[in-house]
């Protein structure tokens, strides 16, 4: 589930000193695909207006079976700002605080992980180590990340004092979920989120989940290299790209939550070195010439997303794929935003 964040910043950057290409979205779309570069689901809007709303390719390059906007990818790290959204529903509701202990709810964590409280599992400062370099077999669950937690000398640092990107911290997450809602977090995420938004082609991939016709990720080489765990709260939906946006316009329009409570989610932490993480609950936050960006990406096997929104101005960008490695995501975005100023 890599966020790319490491280059996120450099990007930003990127971004507000490049001129313009002179082409429109649509050309710069459409240069992606005929290059070999995309084959996926695009959408770009600025508030209700949509810029772009189109598919390019197949959902199986073997067979030739041609994508429809109704096909759902998996977008990996994506999922991270639902899994936020969801704890900030029940923080909304008075069923948890921001401030709690994650082992106030999750009794059999280790016990190096006493201090760690749920915001800091949000913005990635608690400290828990991340599990996704290390555990790699097919059908990886979030017990045998617990399991592998146990494993640990301790966390790799003092909670709250850096940030440090941790799948394993969102794991914790679906499980408090779970625990307060006395509900799979598959059943929270619909009843409370996929369905009210009618978010129909939304699905919590569990073990015996059977997606209709769901993309199949394939790599640069068009070998297939398909989603084979079974870990939530840091990965684990698959959605299309008007989906998505259902959820961007929800966000903006306060309709999942409170205006106060919307906000939370783009409060990035004070460190111990007196510094601001660029990391809110679920978001990647940057702000530059009055903008504040909210953004995540994700990549796991075979497959790419970007979920790109600037709230000031109401641009966002979403782009899926399932030919993985073949799209440059940054230069893609790079190449759209300068259309968009």
């Amino acid at each position: 589930m890599k966020p790319f964040y490491l280059i996120f910043s450099l990007i930003l950057g990127f971004l507000t000193g490049c001129k313009t290409t002179g082409q429109t979205p649509v050309e710069i779309v459409d240069h992606y695909y005929q290059s070999g570069k995309f084959n996926g689901s695009i959408l770009i809007a600025q508030n209700n207006r949509i810029v772009i709303d189109t598919v390019f390719g197949y959902r199986d390059l073997n067979n030739k079976t041609a994508l429809n906007k109704e096909i759902p990818f998996y977008i990996a790290s994506l999922s991270k700002p639902i899994t936020a959204i969801a704890i900030t529903l029940m923080a909304e509701k008075g069923l948890l605080s921001f401030n709690d202990k994650a082992v106030k709810f999750i009794e059999n964590l280790p016990a190096y992980t006493r201090n760690m409280t749920i915001k800091q599992l949000l913005n990635h400062t608690s400290g828990i180590r991340d599990y996704e370099n290390v555990l790699k077999k097919e059908g990886l669950c979030n017990t045998d990340v617990v399991y592998w937690l146990h494993g640990q000398d301790g966390l790799a640092f003092e909670p709250g004092t850096k940030f440090q990107y941790s799948n394993s911290g969102y794991i914790i997450l679906s499980l408090i979920i779970e625990k307060v809602s006395k509900m799979t977090y598959a059943e929270f995420l619909k009843q409370n989120i996929f369905d009210p938004l009618q978010m129909h082609h939304t699905t919590v991939y569990e073990s015996g989940t059977v997606i209709t016709n769901k993309a199949i990720g394939y790599n640069k080489d068009k070998e297939v290299d398909d989603y084979s765990i079974l870990t939530t709260g840091d990965g684990g939906i698959y959605s299309t790209a008007e989906d998505l946006f259902r959820l961007d316009k929800a966000l903006r329009t306060n309709q999942l939550l409170s205006e106060e409570h919307t906000k939370q989610l783009y409060q990035t932490p004070v460190l111990k070195d007196g510094t601001n993480s660029k990391y809110g609950a679920g978001w990647f936050i940057e702000k530059s010439d009055g903008d504040m960006i909210a953004q995540h990406t994700g990549g796991l096997a075979g497959f790419r997303s970007l979920f790109w929104r600037n709230l000031k101005n109401g641009y966002t960008i979403i782009a899926l794929t399932n030919q993985g490695d073949a799209f440059p995501v940054f230069d893609f975005l790079n190449d759209i935003t300068e259309t968009l100023k």
